[in-house]
């Protein structure tokens, strides 16, 4: 690829960046949207989800009468379905990266 041909995709990607809301007008990435961002939020509502998992299954235990066992279940499938997400995009964010610093330049 050429040089003109890569300062024109650097550029379609900084104004798709713009245009999502990602990127100051510097070009750097703002860190309240963009990946950052949202890998933030994510990780966030994973352990929300766990813990209100958690809080289900303790109150269950505890034999409060307003949280059925169906309902615990589901608190838990839904916190380790989030979870394993969770790992999974981890685990290609760590792959991806391993790639790009094997590259030669």
């Amino acid at each position: 690829m050429s040089t003109p041909e890569i300062q024109s995709v650097l550029s379609q990607m900084r104004q798709l960046a713009a245009d999502a809301g990602g990127v100051s007008r510097s070009g750097s990435i703002d860190g309240r949207g963009g990946f950052s961002g949202e890998l933030r939020a994510s990780l966030e509502r994973i352990n929300g989800l766990q813990q209100a998992a958690g809080e289900q299954a303790r109150a269950f235990q505890a034999g409060d009468p307003s949280v059925s066992l169906p309902q615990v279940m589901v608190d838990s499938q839904k916190a380790s379905v989030a979870f394993e997400m969770g790992v999974q995009t981890r685990n290609r964010l760590v792959s991806a990266y391993k790639e790009i610093m094997n590259m030669q330049v």
